[in-house]
């Protein structure tokens, strides 16, 4: 596995390999590598010849409060997995040659609508800062294909809207959510957890599997994200929101949407959770009365 850390270097090992037929898949990431990231080389190294992963803690992306200085850092322990891997070339680029005029200065990419509901309405200035590093690492890498995992949902609809919007010519593709057995999505911040919370941890994914059954007993949106809210609130979790949305393009649904995705973020101790779930309901007919609208829940 080649290890670059320079922009230039990159685009000749990638030159080489374009004009040698390889196709090229780019999976981003900010390291601190968990099974789900390794899911997403694994699904790379399936569908393209040769699989780069980038590794860059965003500064763009933090807010003023977060947690950008003590988010884990461990790029030797990701560099053996993903060598383990079969990873082609592992990209480590510093801040200044990302940002080389300072993060500040940036010109930066932001998609309306999409990036100030839930966690944008949260975290503002998040999704601008997400959209413009996968921007700049598109046109470093130029990849034929780009895999990103489902967990961030409304993360991957950000980046499909900037795709399309600036004609960027990458397939941008999705991989379902690893769990752990318990149900707990993985991620890098679950290490936040101190042992009693991560015990409460998988009430989260518990709530929307609840929040599925409902919806597909007819329950209105509104009423699954009121239930959903009580039922973190009981199991000890700080609710950010619980919201039912149209899959597409996350609007609040109404009882005419049949592609569903029921979304949440919740605190627990100093770790903030996020987690999602799809929900179809093809197979139920569509109610005679209006259209009732979902609400965004927020505690």
């Amino acid at each position: 596995m080649m290890l670059i850390d320079a922009v230039s270097s990159l685009r000749r090992c990638l030159t080489s390999w374009r004009r040698s037929g390889r196709s090229i898949a780019l999976v981003p990431t900010m390291g601190n590598l968990h099974a789900g990231h390794l899911a997403l080389v694994r699904e790379a190294r399936r569908v393209t010849d040769r699989t780069l992963v980038s590794i860059f803690v965003n500064p763009l992306q933090f807010g003023p409060n977060e947690d950008f200085g003590s988010y884990p850092r461990t790029l030797e322990r990701d560099r053996k997995l993903l060598e383990a891997e079969g990873t082609d070339l592992l990209f480590t680029p510093p801040v200044q040659a990302v940002y080389p005029h300072g993060s500040q200065d940036q010109t930066r990419v932001e998609v309306p609508g999409l990036s100030n509901i839930l966690c944008g309405a949260s975290r503002p200035g998040h999704f601008a800062g997400m959209a413009t590093v996968v921007c700049k690492l598109f046109n470093m890498a130029q990849p034929d294909i780009a895999i990103f995992g489902e967990k961030d949902y409304q993360q991957l609809l950000v980046i499909r809207r900037m795709v399309e919007d600036l004609c960027l010519p990458v397939e941008v593709r999705g991989l379902a959510t690893v769990r752990e057995p318990d149900g707990l999505a993985m991620s890098s911040r679950n290490g936040y957890l101190s042992p009693a919370e991560r015990a409460r941890a998988p009430a989260l994914y518990r709530a929307l599997c609840q929040a599925g059954e409902r919806l597909r007993e007819g329950l209105i949106a509104g009423e699954v994200e009121r239930m959903g809210i009580e039922e973190l609130l009981v199991e000890g979790l700080r609710p950010d929101y619980f919201s039912v949305r149209r899959a597409s393009d996350l609007q609040p649904a109404t009882t005419e949407d049949r592609d569903l995705v029921v979304l949440t973020a919740a605190y627990l101790g100093t770790a903030r959770l996020i987690d999602n779930l799809r929900v179809s309901l093809r197979d139920m007919a569509i109610p005679a009365t209006a259209a009732t609208e979902g609400s965004e829940n927020a505690n």
